[in-house]
């Protein structure tokens, strides 16, 4: 990874989610994908085509995986998510943002967050500690899970026991707890100190790892385990993450 590949990341999601706040603006057609909550538009479809289409100039080597389709095979790959939080993006709330990671395997190298409704951009990867807009974030205060706001979501069509008894456990143990609908705007939230850790069972790659890279980079940790069949994604501070894998059992 190189700064100019920071860079890049961050002219991508800038001028991703420009272009999708644009679209919406003006009226987008929207279609359901697998449930009514899951849903696409003409924005997400348009902004990855933007991404890809730039990623295939500047970057023609890497591979790339989308959200919406996109797929190219390379040694390292971008993951992209042209609008994270789609269902708040229809429904008019301003928590969504568009997203990229760049990784090697399941390693992100770097991961880049723009939320337009607030102008705010996320940087940050192995080599450069998390910043928000060009400024760097304070480092992650260690606390345990009693003392922090846990980000969490357990989606209506899945609640089996191997997936909600266990973020129930995890819940009971956080000091409060938020549901945003938006991974990597809850996973920024967690690097900047905002929200204090960050639990999804079988997060999407494009949904966690833009967010997992900026945790780290803020002198967290982003992990994944199996417990119950289930893979579950946390992130927070070291004695935070420690709190939600004791209560996973993990």
């Amino acid at each position: 990874m190189t700064s100019s590949d920071l860079e890049l990341a961050g002219s991508l999601v800038r001028e991703a989610g420009e272009l999708a706040a644009r679209m919406r603006a003006q009226g987008v057609r929207t279609d359901r994908k697998t449930s009514v909550s899951d849903v696409v538009t003409d924005a997400d479809r348009a902004a990855e085509e933007l991404v890809t289409r730039r990623l295939g100039t500047e970057r023609p080597d890497d591979g790339l995986v989308g959200e919406e389709g996109a797929r190219r095979a390379g040694d390292r790959t971008w993951f992209v998510d042209p609008v994270d939080g789609t269902y708040n993006f229809v429904s008019g709330l301003p928590i969504w943002c568009s997203a990229v990671a760049l990784a090697r395997g399941d390693t992100p190298l770097l991961g880049a967050v723009y939320q337009p409704s607030t102008g705010e951009l996320w940087l940050g990867g192995e080599d450069d500690p998390t910043t928000l807009d060009g400024e760097p974030v304070a480092p992650l205060v260690d606390r345990p899970l009693a003392e922090v706001s846990l980000a969490s979501y357990l989606h209506p069509t899945r609640l089996d026991d191997d997936r909600r008894l266990p973020v129930l456990s995890v819940i009971a143990g956080a000091a409060t707890v938020r549901v945003l609908g938006s991974g990597s705007v809850e996973l920024a939230s967690v690097a900047g100190g905002r929200l204090g850790a960050f639990l999804q069972a079988n997060a999407l790659p494009w949904d966690w790892l833009p967010g997992a890279a900026l945790v780290r980079a803020a002198g967290g940790r982003a992990e994944v385990v199996e417990h119950r069949g289930q893979r579950w994604h946390v992130a927070g501070s070291p004695r935070t993450v420690d709190d939600i894998l004791a209560a996973l059992h993990v």
